[in-house]
């Protein structure tokens, strides 16, 4: 009898501990990650404190905004240490504009594997000259960080989609960038609130888009803005508020949307972030 209940134990210990792996390894290999800038404010007191809440959330897939007065290697190494892989990093427009060799070597210190841009420096109204200098830049900075093995994007910020000829500016860059150097983020917050439909973006310009951010939009946001600005307490959880993210997340998979990052920029992105994974993973994300 004590010999069949030490079977039965060991038996019982050994589907938990591959239930415990898989679903590890579900998660290593998940779609869904974080934009670290959601943290930016714990980041800016408590490095590794931020990171081990990171790490509790439960996320192995980061997206980086700086490094937080450290050095990429430490970064790289603060990361490691608690099992979080760096996909993607942003990095200011004249970085790639005047050193696209030094946004290489750093994304390639912190190992990532997507580097892009989130703001076109502007003064007023963004137009069609700021559209086709900016493409200009990316086109090259493509194509340097192509050559060595590293993937450009551009995150839209709501700005470029000033109505064009018969579309905006945001087709202008599409045409005027080359789909083998430029690839774009779509942030679905700051493609609803120029008033904009994401699905439709997502079919029009398919395989374009390699890169998503996520986050909600209260109800009472104003949309048809084209500031690219927002107040950070519009930045509520996803799945709450008026984006319906259902559809938008289905199309993203078909565009070949690889990886999804939460964003949360409001003062509430510690109790956001957890709800916004929730439905998520509730949504078989």
């Amino acid at each position: 009898m004590k010999h069949m209940k030490s079977i039965l134990q060991i038996a019982v210990a050994s589907f938990v501990f591959m239930q415990f792996n898989a679903q590890a390894e579900s998660l290593k290999n998940s779609q869904i990650g974080l934009q670290l800038y959601s943290l930016r404010n714990q980041f800016q007191t408590n490095v590794p404190a931020t990171l081990n809440l990171v790490k509790n959330f439960g996320v192995c897939s980061v997206e980086l905004a700086g490094t937080y007065n450290r050095s990429p290697e430490e970064f790289r190494t603060d990361l490691a240490a608690r099992g979080l892989n760096a996909i993607s990093g942003h990095f200011a427009f004249e970085r790639f504009r005047d050193d696209p060799e030094g946004v290489v070597r750093e994304a390639k210190i912190l190992g990532l594997k997507y580097a892009g841009c989130a703001w076109i420096p502007h003064t007023g109204v963004f137009d069609e000259k700021s559209a086709r200098g900016a493409a200009a830049v990316f086109n090259h900075a493509g194509q340097v960080l192509a050559k060595n093995g590293l993937k450009f994007f551009y995150h839209t910020h709501g700005y470029e989609f000033q109505p064009f000829q018969d579309g905006t500016l945001f087709d202008v860059f599409v045409r005027d960038t080359n789909p083998k150097f430029v690839n774009f983020e779509m942030d679905v917050f700051w493609v609803v609130q120029p008033g904009q439909n994401p699905v439709k973006l997502l079919e029009t310009y398919g395989s374009r888009w390699c890169l998503m951010h996520v986050k909600g939009m209260r109800d009472n946001t104003p949309t048809g803005l084209l500031t690219g600005s927002s107040d950070v307490t519009n930045d509520v959880a996803v799945g709450t508020g008026k984006i319906n993210y259902l559809p938008i997340l289905d199309a993203g998979k078909k565009a070949g949307v690889k990886f999804f990052f939460i964003e949360d920029e409001s003062p509430s992105s510690v109790q956001q972030i957890p709800q916004s994974l929730d439905f998520l993973h509730a949504a078989k994300w």
